[in-house]
């Protein structure tokens, strides 16, 4: 009994502590207008109704520069209340504010008394007309042919025919008009040979390098029964100023057979195979001259194999070593073949050589250089001319 008696006695004490607020909360509540008040002049003269965003709006200046006045447009006149002619207010600050309905009639100040005169000024950037020169227009000379009976001796903007100074610079200026193609590499020999080809068109004997038709566009098909040269088409080597005569002569047709052409291949193999392709050449190009030369055999085979029985004293140390010959490499005899074709029909021909007859390895000091004129080395071998051209 006690327990209950003092439950309702704490009861009863917080109703009559919390009766009072709430009383005057709900009252409050219930006298609080659910829309924000027209506090606002904007609100207040145009008769506007946008809840929480009246008390954005404001009255703002002009921009400057503006002749606009400042005005006040009612949204509409029938709520706010008429608004009669010239009605306005008048700001703390001295401007005045025009009240307008809100279709604008039209103004009674007329624009002579509206626009600002005295604010106004000149340009501030000056514009002037641009003409063309004077007695001149496009496509026409008008007054100029004057100048062609009566020169003028004022030399400013004029121009004269000055003969061009080209004496000497005539091939120069013909090649800028003609544009330079680069090297074409020969199609008709291996790509290992074609950076050592030196002539495009081979002996009309090596059949390797026949072409597959005749080219009716240089030569034509009558040249064959026609010419007189009983030599036309055989390679003839470009010598230079201090090589003997008998290098420019004509192998005979028969070093284009396939013992020739063994003996030739045999010689570059066993005598450079260890060289690169240009070294190997080189000693090609040294035996075919031996063929040339009236000293000396007139076959390959004569000149690769001469004086064999002499033992270390032969023309080609490999003839002579009593060591048989045996290719072990297939690969550097094939080189060797095809470097051999391609010097015998005179695709490849090195003036650094010319019409040398003698080489020797750089590892060796030959009695016989000091008797011959040095021309020059490719790779482990110098080379060597005769000064009469005969034998030594």
């Amino acid at each position: 009994m006690r327990r209950n008696s003092r439950s309702r006695g704490k009861l009863r004490l917080l109703l009559q502590n919390w009766s009072s607020p709430a009383l005057f909360g709900v009252c409050g509540w219930l006298m609080s207008p659910t829309v924000a008040s027209h506090a606002d002049l904007a609100a207040l003269l145009a008769g506007l109704d946008q809840g929480r965003e009246n008390w954005r709006m404001v009255l703002t200046n002009s921009p400057a520069g503006s002749i606009h006045q400042a005005e006040l447009t009612f949204a509409d006149p029938v709520v706010t209340g008429t608004i009669a002619a010239g009605a306005g207010m008048v700001l703390p600050d001295g401007r005045k504010v025009a009240f307008m309905a809100k279709e604008k009639g039209h103004e009674a100040s007329p624009d002579e008394d509206r626009v600002n005169r005295p604010l106004k000024k000149g340009r501030v950037v000056a514009v002037e007309k641009m003409q063309p020169p004077k007695d001149f227009s496009a496509g026409s000379i008008l007054q100029r042919t004057r100048l062609l009976f009566q020169p003028s001796l004022d030399l400013k903007d004029r121009s004269a025919f000055v003969k061009p100074k080209i004496k000497g610079k005539e091939i120069q200026i013909a090649t800028n008009f003609y544009k330079k193609e680069p090297p074409r590499l020969d199609r008709g020999v291996s790509p290992m040979l074609a950076g050592l080809v030196t002539n495009t068109k081979a002996d009309v004997l090596a059949t390797a390098y026949a072409p597959a038709a005749p080219d009716y566009a240089r030569q034509s098909p009558f040249d064959s029964i026609l010419t007189d040269k009983a030599d036309d088409g055989r390679f003839v080597p470009q010598i230079g100023p201090r090589d003997h005569a008998w290098a420019a002569s004509i192998l005979p047709p028969s070093v284009f057979s396939a013992a020739e052409q063994q003996c030739l291949a045999s010689g570059i193999y066993f005598e450079a195979r260890g060289e690169t392709v240009k070294g190997q050449a080189a000693v090609a190009q040294v035996i075919l001259n031996r063929v040339r030369n009236p000293a000396y055999p007139k076959t390959i085979c004569g000149v690769v194999y001469q004086n064999e029985d002499w033992r270390n004293r032969c023309q080609f140390s490999f003839a002579c070593d009593n060591i048989k010959d045996r290719v072990n490499s297939q690969y550097h005899w094939r080189i060797a073949r095809e470097v051999a074709m391609a010097v015998t029909a005179g695709k490849i021909w090195f003036p650094q050589v010319g019409s040398a007859t003698h080489y020797h390895a750089v590892y060796v000091r030959p009695k016989w250089a000091k008797t011959m004129e040095k021309v020059g080395r490719i790779g482990l071998h110098v080379f060597y001319r005769t000064y009469g051209g005969g034998w030594s």
